[in-house]
């Protein structure tokens, strides 16, 4: 009986042991859980039973959805219901670190237990996670995609981060992961992970041309930063870029663009970092948060902001009316206290950046001497300014040291300052972007004229202040002037490329201002100011001008088309408005340099001075029947349509309806000109 009643004891004593175990582990959260030390427990059948429930919360795609404390009992009804959504796809998300936090549970109970089904759940998370990628490198929240802003590339709450830290276990090959995928899979990984990569390294925000740090979320398409709650509008992120440079600096076999992204981003840290200031919690009864409070800490170690705005790095707060607020006092205290406003992670990445640099940079310099020459560090991020603080003060010698024919785009800064330089993008040099610091003070200017360069009947050609060659040029926010004056033919800017894009820019001169030729070639021009006298817009390209200002200087012409035979379009202005000195009363909108000119105006203000003919033939009668001039719906003193030249047409609605920006450009250059026309803001 003694023994009947030892074993008892024995068996009551490991009943309640273990209910003792179970009621800890089910008394932690589901992220302490994954966090448990690898080891024996993940043998036991309380890690069994968490692992069963794992695997009814994933969904037949792959991935499992948010928020759930996975490691609570289920009843035999929760079950069924689990095991009936299996095949619905929505809610399944890597945000808040789904799909993360499960797959890291299930190598770490296969590990101790190597059960087939673990691996299959795993093989499938990871399987979701490679087909939930964007093209472009970047994940969304949500895979399908939900509507809304879960759509964006999300780096909120370190989801994409996650997600590339298991790929590069993966492509690493370490022990991190107790399962181990086919080398098929391992090679998918490889290249969504460099996908992955490259998007940081594309989105890496830049102020006035100088690479900062990362958005918590970038619109899918455009790459542009992108609001999404109504309290998380677009802003650099002092947590969200701490996790992304760690990450940077994690891989072994780095590139110079690598290096440079973090470079830059720990020089952005170090500015953007508050001092003297420590947050101070109020807690209730019942150990919960019920106030926030910034107070001054001389003391304190530096923090930085969740959110800072994109050109002044100054921290902002939001309620969920969308309002910025400068402190965390004004805002309700449910945001207040429902959100983590600072962080301290960059600390992480300032603590490890020495060493790391000790590794990989070639020195704590702006630039490295090679052959005797100064080439920038980064030669795909070039900033060019007069008082030496760039890496050129010539903005030729900045184009001249890029790569030929690079993989990838050349974004070349400029400060501002007066550059009295002729400037040439070479052929070899495409997908080059030129931006100023601001259009009115940024200024490339030239004085050459036809009779001083005095080359024979072609000497116009060139004159050009700047001459573009190389294809998928940008310009933004520069002014290009010839300063000869009223000397003859004296061109400003030269076009001779295709997929060339002019924003935002002035462009200043007298006769021939702007040059656009290229029998291929589309050209489009948008919110820029333009000035000449005659001919000033004259070329065989096909040109679409939006949003410009067309400024006559004298009595004259505005534009002189010479468009091939065959070709669809030729000068197109929309919304365009159509000026002129006090002393210019009779300007023509064009007249054909060739004969089949091609030139409309559409949705276009049109001053005074336009003359009610409108258009001249240039003496070519032939051109009468061989040119296409045309208008639609234009406004102003000078559209006077019952008065043009009887050869001229006034579109119908569904004429203009085919001037499309798709229509007129070509689809491959319509969606270029929207990706780098969001992606330099």
């Amino acid at each position: 009986m003694k023994y009947f009643q030892k074993g008892m004891r024995i068996v009551i004593a490991s009943c309640l042991l273990s209910f003792s175990v179970q009621a800890q582990i089910l008394s932690k959260s589901w992220k302490e859980v994954v966090n448990t030390k690898e080891g024996t427990w993940f043998a036991s059948n309380e890690a069994k039973d968490i692992a069963q429930n794992v695997l009814l919360y994933q969904r037949n795609i792959g991935g499992w959805p948010k928020n759930i404390q996975m490691q609570k009992k289920l009843s035999n009804d929760e079950k069924q219901k689990l095991i009936a959504l299996k095949s619905d796809p929505n809610e399944i998300t890597t945000d808040n670190d789904a799909t993360f936090q499960q797959l890291i549970f299930l190598s770490k109970i296969y590990r101790q237990v190597p059960e087939e089904r673990y691996e299959k759940a795993f093989l499938s998370g990871l399987d979701y996670l490679l087909e939930a990628q964007y093209e472009n490198g970047g994940w969304p929240q949500f895979y399908p995609l939900k509507k809304g802003y879960y759509t964006h590339i999300t780096y909120n709450d370190d989801s994409m981060v996650n997600i590339l830290n298991v790929l590069k276990e993966i492509v690493d090959k370490t022990d991190c992961f107790s399962i181990k995928p086919s080398e098929e899979i391992v090679k998918r990984a490889q290249k969504a992970f460099d996908k992955g990569i490259d998007c940081i390294i594309n989105t890496q925000y830049k102020q006035n041309g100088v690479l900062t740090g990362w958005c918590a979320q970038y619109d899918e398409y455009t790459l542009a930063p992108a609001k999404a709650r109504a309290y998380e509008l677009p802003s650099l992120s002092g947590k969200e870029s701490a996790q992304i440079v760690l990450l940077l600096m994690s891989i072994e076999n780095t590139s110079k663009e690598i290096i440079n992204a973090v470079d830059f981003a720990v020089v952005w840290f170090d500015k953007a970092k508050i001092k003297g200031l420590r947050e101070e919690r109020f807690y209730d009864e019942k150990g919960k948060i019920n106030d926030k409070k910034m107070v001054s800490d001389v003391n304190a170690p530096d923090i930085w902001a969740r959110f800072m705005e994109l050109e002044s790095n100054t921290p902002f707060f939001c309620d969920r009316d969308g309002i910025k607020k400068g402190s965390l006092a004004e805002i309700g205290m449910e945001r207040r206290n429902g959100y983590s406003w600072y962080t301290n992670e960059p600390k992480e990445v300032l603590a490890k950046y020495e060493k790391w640099k000790e590794k990989y940079l070639i020195a704590d310099t702006k630039t490295v001497v090679k052959q005797n020459k100064v080439v920038a560090k980064d030669e795909f991020n070039v900033i060019v300014a007069q008082d030496g603080s760039g890496d050129y003060t010539s903005i030729q010698e900045a184009i001249n040291n890029s790569p030929a024919f690079p993989y990838r785009r050349v974004t070349i800064t400029v400060k501002n300052g007066i550059y009295n330089e002729k400037v040439k993008i070479h052929e070899w040099n495409p997908n080059i972007s030129l931006i100023g610091q601001s259009k009115e003070k940024t200024i490339i200017t030239y004085g050459d004229y036809f009779s001083k360069i005095n080359l024979g009947r072609n000497s116009t050609f060139y004159t050009y202040t700047v001459l573009v060659e190389g294809a998928d040029f940008v310009a933004q926010n520069l002014t290009i002037k010839n300063s000869s004056g009223q000397v003859g033919q004296a061109v400003a800017l030269a076009l001779n490329a295709n997929s060339v894009l002019i924003s935002n820019c002035i462009i200043l001169g007298n006769q021939d201002t702007l040059y656009a030729t290229g029998t291929n070639n589309k050209q489009y021009l948008k919110n820029c100011y333009i000035e000449g006298t005659v001919d000033f817009i004259f070329g065989q390209a096909t040109m679409l001008f939006e949003n410009c200002i067309l400024h006559s200087l004298k009595d004259s012409y505005i534009a002189a088309a010479s468009t091939p035979e065959g070709v669809n379009y030729g000068f197109v202005f929309k919304n365009c408005k159509l000026t002129a000195d006090v002393k210019a009363t009779e300007v023509y909108l064009g007249r054909p340099w060739r004969i089949y000119a091609k030139t409309v105006f559409i949705n276009c203000e049109m001053g005074k001075h336009i003359k009610p003919e409108g258009w001249n033939d240039w003496s070519k009668p032939e051109a009468a029947k061989t040119a296409f001039y045309a208008e639609y719906n234009c406004s102003g003193e000078g559209c006077l349509a019952g008065k043009r030249v009887s050869w001229s047409h006034q579109l119908q609605k569904s004429e203009a309806k085919k001037y499309t920006t798709e229509n007129i450009m070509g689809l491959d250059f319509s969606n270029k000109i929207k990706d780098w026309s969001l992606k330099s803001k």
